[in-house]
């Protein structure tokens, strides 16, 4: 029997300024019920899957095992910069001088994600 994937969930401790965080990412608005001090919160994105945010007690010690990767429609190292300008921070730089790569950030809890070149990117190289 088939499956679709319904939601990608972030662990955290402020679902609702996470979810902020997020929704400006994708520019998509979280879910209209969503309140500050809410245990969770969501964006629908359009085709899915949702982003869903759940407060939990402990804060994040390791790794990511999942994570999420974007890929801009536009110039990826403009959106690394708008990103880090969100509130996301640098983790590790794996871009390579012929413009391959990505790049690794965190959101402000502490939440990896990969920003990779766009298809107009990958097409110049």
């Amino acid at each position: 029997m088939p499956v679709s994937l319904y939601n990608v969930a972030f662990d955290c401790a402020d679902p609702y300024e996470l979810g902020q965080f997020w929704s400006k990412v994708v520019d998509q608005p979280l879910h209209e019920e969503d309140r500050p001090g809410d245990d969770e919160a969501m964006i629908a994105l359009p085709g899915g899957p949702n982003l869903y945010f759940q407060r939990v007690p402990e804060p994040k010690t390791v790794k990511n095992r999942v994570h999420v990767c974007l890929r801009p429609d536009g110039d990826r190292d403009v959106e690394v910069q708008r990103l880090i300008g969100l509130g996301a921070s640098l983790v590790e730089d794996k871009r390579g001088p012929e413009g391959r790569g990505w790049v690794i950030l965190a959101d402000p809890e502490g939440n990896e994600l990969c920003v990779l070149r766009s298809s107009v990117g990958r097409a110049d190289s």
